[in-house]
């Protein structure tokens, strides 16, 4: 009998604890994507006037671009700044970095199970698009991909390199992690990624 009701016990316990887990991811999914709708109406306005444009009042980023993967049906807007609180609403920026259509390595990071999560699906020659605040399209081909410890470095280029960046393994139960797993993307296609000559730190 006692043992009957620690079972019984450890199967509410178990119940509501994965309950609890699912509300988590879904509460984390659901502020990504109601955040991206705001950014977007925040860059639209960037758009039509070239102002940086908050996407809610107390937000401490703003839209620098607008990232599109058409063959994986991906359409996300990149914020500036690439903190914890800001790759909570989407891709961020790493500052200090070229922009896009500038000479240099372009990196962006977002979470690996949100934003991000498409990035295991890509494969060399994949194309990539990225709009700029002058309403331009710069267009991107995957050349490779590779997996570094966060305290490595990636390597610049002298030319226009786009490096999106998020946690490895995909599939880890624990957010975070010493792993990152780098997409490099050029603006001729399939080009070798970028060599180690000059760095940026992750």
């Amino acid at each position: 009998m006692i043992l009957f009701r620690y079972r019984t016990l450890f199967f509410w316990l178990a119940l509501a604890l994965s309950l609890w887990q699912l509300f988590q991811g879904g509460y984390l999914h659901a502020k990504a994507l109601l955040a991206q709708h705001l950014i977007k109406h925040a860059w639209h306005e960037t758009l039509e006037d070239l102002q940086q444009h908050k996407p809610w009042p107390w937000a401490d980023t703003w839209p620098v671009g607008r990232l599109r993967v058409p063959s994986h049906n991906i359409d996300l807007y990149v914020l500036a700044g690439d903190s914890g609180r800001t790759l909570a609403f989407g891709p961020g920026h790493r500052s200090g970095t070229a922009l896009p259509g500038e000479p240099g390595t372009t990196l962006i990071s977002a979470h690996r199970d949100t934003h991000f999560s498409f990035l295991k699906k890509l494969t060399t020659g994949d194309e990539l698009l990225f709009q700029g605040i002058n309403g331009q399209w710069q267009h991107y081909w995957v050349s490779n991909n590779i997996i570094v410890h966060q305290s490595d470095a990636i390597a610049d280029s002298h030319e226009n390199t786009l490096a999106l960046v998020t946690c490895y393994p995909f599939n880890a139960i624990m957010p975070g992690g010493p792993l990152r797993y780098v997409v490099f993307a050029e603006t001729q296609k399939m080009t070798p990624a970028p060599k180690a000559a000059e760095i940026i730190k992750i």
